[in-house]
């Protein structure tokens, strides 16, 4: 008896530290997602900046060919 409890002590306590790890992890991995979803936002903006650069020059090139003719 007293083997089987202290079994399932040390499969509680196994259970208790992986849980513990467990949360620690989601917590890193939640950190790691708000960095990259910054990332991703700041990334968005510079190609749609870029995106309106080149539409910008875009709409310059007829009128440059017309100056040149």
């Amino acid at each position: 008896m007293e083997a089987e409890l202290q079994s399932l002590e040390d499969r509680i306590n196994a259970l208790a530290k992986l849980c513990q790890q467990l949360r620690a992890e989601n917590l890193d991995l939640r950190q790691e997602v708000l960095v990259l979803k910054n990332d991703n936002k700041r990334l968005n903006e510079k190609v749609e900046g870029a995106k309106a650069r080149v539409d910008a020059l875009l709409a310059q090139l007829p009128q440059a060919e017309e100056e040149a003719q």
